[in-house]
């Protein structure tokens, strides 16, 4: 029995659930499913205005944003989706901090629901580092279903993970 890497914090039952519809083929279809939707954001340039635009939205008095792009150098399957940096430079005698967020480019590809989940996680870490209490209702806050959605998220990249191992 494989170990499910992605789903290696959740209950042995639920892992045990997932195993089982992967026996019967169902994943990619419930995947499917389930996130239809693509999204547009293609560009560079459509995602730092896609993460703006959540962030005005939810984050409007934080600091501002000075990047944010899809990073090929990202490995999904090292646990890195995204990433948050803030950047400190002296400029003029004073501090500037500038904050990047970079998102694995295997997300220009992913449904739309995964990427906004993708973009929330990252945001939310302008305002909470830790992945805390605090961390999760920010999430929830700018994404009602960020739960589900990581759980299915972690799914997908179970999938995409099975279709790479099984490729020549």
């Amino acid at each position: 029995m494989e170990p499910l890497k992605y789903l290696a914090g959740y209950p042995q039952d639920l892992q045990e659930r997932v195993r089982a519809l992967i026996a019967q083929d169902g994943l990619a279809p419930m995947l499917a499913k389930k996130y239809a939707e693509p999204h547009a954001v293609r560009s560079d340039g459509q995602l730092y205005d896609y993460v703006q635009a959540l962030k005005e939205q939810y984050l409007r008095r934080s600091v501002p944003l000075g990047k944010v792009v899809y990073d090929s150098t990202l490995q999904v399957m090292k646990h890195a989706l995204g990433t948050h940096t803030a950047i400190s430079r002296v400029h003029g005698g004073k501090l500037k901090a500038r904050r990047e967020i970079r998102i694995a480019t295997v997300f220009r590809d992913a449904p739309a629901a995964f990427l906004k989940m993708i973009a929330v996680h990252e945001l939310a870490h302008i305002r909470e580092a830790e992945h805390n209490k605090a961390f999760y209702q920010l999430c929830t806050h700018m994404e009602p279903d960020y739960h589900q959605l990581e759980f299915d998220l972690r799914l997908y990249l179970t999938l995409m993970e099975m279709r790479e191992t099984k490729e020549p």
